[in-house]
């Protein structure tokens, strides 16, 4: 569980950390690494739309690929159309935002177990993906942009400065915007958490009758987290699509979803740094055994994140903080110390 903003040192210390990855890696690292880390954080966005609305709202979403699809294509089209990027960047978060949050009317109004709530998300997300796959004719065009099918949308621009359609961003200059937006929405989850629509969301995550009784509308507050979730997703799907300057149907497919689901998982349940450590760690694993001369490498990654979960079930961070606690009042208690102490009177 997160703590108060104003009382973790931990936030101000992520917070650092972030500011300092952000100014001092175009300095220090090659080309070709900042646009690897360009992609660890672009992906961490992405896991921290399902690590909010799962850890803070209880809503666990098979397929947040929906959103995150949803804005590579929104923005993927809108820039083609529009000749520059700033008010597609917005659209790709409003738009998922609208939809998530009329899905989630539907949803929460209508009343869906937890376990239907999953299968209806995973639904929408192949429903995506089904549709795009078949939309590789000609006809299927929205303005100069062609959907493109399974080939996908080629040629999407580059992030520009706002304002200047010709003043595209170099890789240096993308990474530090897409970090800063990644520092930007842990610190406004963080701030949101901390509020009273935070405290109420984890109110109805640990007890959602008591707080009905309390008088709290539990179907509009998870409609308000679901769609701040999906908006999250898919601004990912726009820093994505602009990434790799090309989206194709992959953007909505379970492996997308099942990926982000493994991240929270991995990093920790109810921690925002969690699902960002987990996504980092399992996808520089990922490029790793990739480059190895392994029988098969997604067998042995697929392994490596079974133990993992296995053995650190409540997630990385989790784990870390509660050793890290753990020696701290043993320390202070005198039994790490003192053990050390007597050991080397022993010797001399």
């Amino acid at each position: 569980m997160e703590k108060p903003v104003t009382r973790d040192p931990g936030f101000y210390i992520m917070l650092a950390i972030g500011l300092a990855v952000m100014f001092i890696a175009p300095v220090w690292l090659d080309l070709f690494t900042i646009m690897q880390i360009t992609q660890y954080v672009v992906l961490a966005v992405f896991a921290l739309s399902l690590g909010y609305i799962w850890g803070f709202g209880g809503i666990l979403s098979f397929g947040q690929a929906a959103f995150f699809g949803l804005g590579a294509y929104t923005f993927a089209v809108a820039s083609i159309n529009i000749g520059e990027t700033t008010i597609p960047l917005i659209l790709a978060f409003v738009i998922p935002t609208i939809f998530g949050a009329a899905l989630g009317y539907f949803m929460f109004y209508g009343r869906l177990s937890d376990v239907y709530l999953g299968v209806v998300t995973l639904v929408v997300a192949l429903i995506f993906w089904k549709l795009i796959n078949h939309t590789a004719g000609p006809e299927y065009s929205i303005g100069e942009a062609r959907l493109g099918g399974f080939n996908g949308i080629p040629s999407i621009p580059t992030l520009n400065i706002p304002g200047e359609p010709d003043a595209w961003l170099d890789p240096a200059q993308m990474f530090q915007v897409f970090m800063g937006i990644l520092i930007v929405i842990y610190v406004a989850l963080r701030l949101l958490i901390a509020s009273d629509f935070g405290r109420v969301s984890i109110g109805i995550r640990e007890n959602e009758t008591r707080a009905a009784l309390l008088g709290y509308d539990v179907r509009r507050q998870k409609v308000i987290v679901f769609a701040i979730g999906a908006g999250i997703a898919g601004l990912a799907g726009a820093m994505w699509a602009t990434y790799q300057a090309f989206i194709d149907p992959n953007a909505f497919s379970m492996e997308m979803s099942a990926k982000a689901l493994v991240w929270v998982m991995a990093g920790g349940v109810g921690t925002l740094v969690g699902p960002i450590i987990g996504c980092i760690v399992l996808q520089w694993l990922t490029l790793k055994l990739g480059t190895m001369a392994l029988l098969n490498s997604i067998a042995v990654l697929g392994g490596i994140m079974m133990l993992l979960v296995l053995i650190l079930p409540k997630g990385i961070v989790p784990t870390l903080k509660m050793l890290a606690i753990n020696g701290w009042t043993l320390w202070r208690q005198g039994k790490i110390g003192g053990a050390v102490a007597k050991k080397a009177v022993k010797h001399d």
